[in-house]
């Protein structure tokens, strides 16, 4: 399926060094954000403590969330869990402030939000998060991103080519980096649901990589007497309807996420809305020129056929 057919490729490669200079200062940019400012961790992370309170009816969370932060609860995530009627509340780690007292602070300051004896909060239970749990999540999540990593390199090397496997997770960890690095700058907070988007637009920038890199094999194969920066225009022009297509529906979905999805997604919508945008863009304009230079050729994909000498007899 096509919604358009350019008849005539587009040089890319032909600007190949100005996008790996442009790509190179966004990710060393975002490095410097990372090492200067660092993420600002969610209470999974950090520790802190945690309340599940159930209602009769259904509360209004943003009169939840005023409440709290002006009763000087800084940070504090409130989602529903379940129902309607059972709000999830996540309190970060404070300094100088007992934990005991923290879930009887909350539950007052609950009641004042309610504004009617009609429809009182009702704590469901309470825990703690310690510091402790939140490194080994961290250190958790550091190592599925490894894995993620080890996995893709490993399946590109087989299904292509050594050139191809290193030249996609340069493009893949590009994305992440500049993720993380937006993150930094703003101080957006850093979840468990903004890791799992991480780990998602791994796989799905290595998506638009392979495809790319899948015309570029069948394009070396069949056509003859082409330059190595013509075969990937090639197959960078005949793949952009489809890119178009793909990332467009994709993004409509993420986009509802992040408008209509409220404080529980916006994050993890916003982190796959950057993913998305610096995907299409390291796949195709990050890998493709990093192929190039490391010297793949037609001669990698053609395979010499060796004739048998005859037995003399």
């Amino acid at each position: 399926m096509e919604f358009f057919r350019i008849r005539k490729d587009i040089p890319f490669m032909r600007h190949a060094l100005v996008f790996n200079v442009i790509s190179l200062i966004t990710f060393l940019l975002a490095v410097f954000f990372l090492a200067t400012k660092g993420l600002h961790f969610s209470i999974e992370f950090t520790g802190g403590t945690l309340l599940e309170v159930g209602y009769a009816q259904a509360p209004n969370l943003d009169t939840l969330r005023k409440q709290l932060d002006k009763d000087g609860f800084v940070d504090t995530q409130v989602q529903n869990f379940g129902t309607s009627r059972d709000v999830l509340i996540r309190v970060p780690l404070a300094k100088d402030t007992e934990t005991a007292k923290v879930g009887e602070r909350v539950m007052a300051s609950l009641q004042q939000a309610g504004g009617s004896t009609a429809n009182p909060p009702t704590l469901k239970r309470v825990e703690f998060v310690g510091p402790q749990v939140g490194k080994e999540l961290a250190a958790d999540g550091a190592l599925a991103l490894l894995l993620v990593i080890c996995g893709i390199v490993v399946y590109l090397a087989f299904r292509f080519e050594w050139r191809f496997a290193v030249s996609a997770i340069i493009a893949n960890l590009h994305d992440v980096v500049i993720i993380l690095g937006f993150f930094a700058l703003f101080q957006w907070e850093f979840s468990l649901p903004v890791l799992a988007a991480v780990l998602a637009v791994l796989g799905y920038s290595v998506n638009e990589s392979v495809v790319v890199f899948d015309r570029v094999r069948e394009t070396f194969k069949k056509k003859r007497g082409m330059t190595t920066p013509q075969v990937l225009d090639h197959a960078i022009t005949s793949t952009i309807s489809r890119t178009i297509i793909t990332h467009g529906c994709t993004q409509m979905m993420v986009t509802s996420m992040l408008i209509f999805g409220g404080p529980a997604l916006h994050y993890f919508a916003l982190a796959l809305t950057i993913g998305i945008c610096f995907g299409i863009y390291s796949s195709v304009l990050v890998a493709s020129p990093l192929v190039m230079w490391m010297g793949v050729s037609r001669e990698q994909f053609i395979q010499v056929k060796v004739e048998k000498q005859e037995a003399v007899v």
